[in-house]
């Protein structure tokens, strides 16, 4: 049965809900549209997934794609590295489940439960040979900023911790390449911004009142955004002066009792788009060309939103309801929800996208291949197109005003 139906939606069961049926339903952006799954020539679902890595070791928290290499992180404190679905090499931070992972150029960086990030580079004469390079920060900076009792801050009663260091889970990390930055977020309510080329710490924010679950740092010239525990979306201006950097707060875009548990943006040169995943299983979006006004909400999942991702015109929503939901955002702004994808027995904590290379496309047609991490201890591997049939779609206006129905709070993701 699809996931759209209207006799199994959510919003039958919503207060807000007068008629007893699917507001969905009574769209004037679904007339003539049939509620359908895709499928391929074949006659198979097209949602199905086109393999599954599995070993039996801990619950995946953390994914990063780098061309034809994937990385997964899990709470048994290994980092997999796998290659055309196969595992292809492996390494241990030996304490810290893996909570956060990014790429940039040789090195991977790490983030962990024990408040560390930790650098790794592959070994030049044998690529299956992973080395810790560094960790941040770096024993030498840590005891320099130790000497100091200026340095030191409260980071809970009667406890004192020299700024440069997370005292609590690394929880988000985001690469700014252009710059050379790499900016950190942690329960410990903090955002730390780090220099890739020595490792240095710049600088220390306390961002939020509660954890940081999410942060987000390219595709708005110079802006960085930051989403918490305690419901709100904060925008940073990032002003460089000299090899100094300093970061500004500007505004809170979103204020409410759910949690913020993701982040991800369309990197559109001309127009980035914004989103932002919650506890309460919405999407809300904001447009860069309209002065990051509030474009609207995505309403596609009965649980929490856990991930989002990107790539190209295509949205990707993990939820703790254990599917995927995946919409293109349209010229006109538009979503359209493509398909649902199904098949993890726990919930979807994870998402990385990468282009598919296979020469299989249609001409103008964009493919991806698509990975998820669940709490099942299993990575999925989907493809999926942005060319769809707009009758296998679920279209939602440019605006769709907020439920003020807000389930409860997942304060930590």
């Amino acid at each position: 049965m699809s996931p759209w139906n209207p006799v199994t939606s959510p919003y039958v069961k919503s207060p807000w809900n007068r008629t007893g049926g699917s507001p969905l339903t009574r769209s004037p952006w679904l007339k003539g549209t049939s509620h359908v799954m895709p499928v391929s020539e074949d006659g198979f679902p097209a949602n199905e997934p086109i393999g599954s890595l599995v070993r039996e070791e801990g619950h995946v928290y953390s994914l990063a794609a780098a061309g034809d290499l994937l990385y997964t992180g899990s709470d048994s404190k290994n980092i997999r590295v796998w290659k055309n679905q196969k595992e292809f090499s492996g390494f241990k931070s030996n304490s810290g489940l893996v909570k956060a992972i990014v790429i940039y150029g040789d090195k991977i960086f790490t983030g962990h439960q024990d408040g560390k990030i930790r650098v790794w580079k592959a070994s030049s004469t044998n690529p299956t040979v992973h080395k810790r390079a560094g960790t941040l920060p770096t024993f030498k900076d840590f005891l320099k900023c130790s000497i100091n009792p200026n340095n030191y801050v409260e980071v809970r009663r009667n406890r004192n911790s020299p700024w440069i260091k997370h005292y609590d889970a690394v929880s988000c990390l985001s690469l700014n390449a252009e710059e050379g930055l790499l900016y950190s977020g942690s329960w410990d309510r903090t955002l730390k911004v780090w220099r890739v080329s020595d490792f240095k710490c710049l600088e220390s924010i306390n961002a939020h009142d509660d954890a940081l679950n999410s942060v987000v740092a390219a595709g708005f010239d110079g802006l960085v955004f930051t989403g918490s525990a305690d419901g709100t979306v904060k925008v940073w201006k990032r002003e460089v002066q000299g090899r100094r950097v300093k970061h500004f707060y500007t505004q809170t875009l979103l204020k409410q009792e759910s949690a913020v548990t993701a982040l991800a943006v369309i990197d559109d040169a001309d127009a980035p788009v914004l989103y932002c995943g919650s506890s309460d299983g919405l999407v809300n979006f904001w447009e860069k060309e309209k002065h990051l006004a509030h474009g609207g909400v995505l309403r596609g999942h009965k649980l929490a939103v856990l991930c989002l991702a990107t790539a190209g015109n295509l949205v990707f929503s993990g939820s703790a309801d254990k599917t995927i939901c995946v919409w293109r955002r349209e010229p006109s702004g538009a979503h359209v929800c493509l398909t649902v994808l199904a098949g993890h027995a726990g919930p979807v904590k994870c998402l990385a996208v990468d282009e598919d290379r296979g020469d299989d496309s249609e001409p103008g047609d964009r493919r991806w291949i698509l990975y998820s991490g669940s709490l099942d201890r299993s990575v999925k591997v989907w493809k999926v197109s942005e060319a769809a049939d707009e009758e296998t779609g679920l279209r939602q206006p440019a605006s769709v005003p907020r439920s003020p129905f807000n389930q409860a709070t997942l304060a930590k993701a």
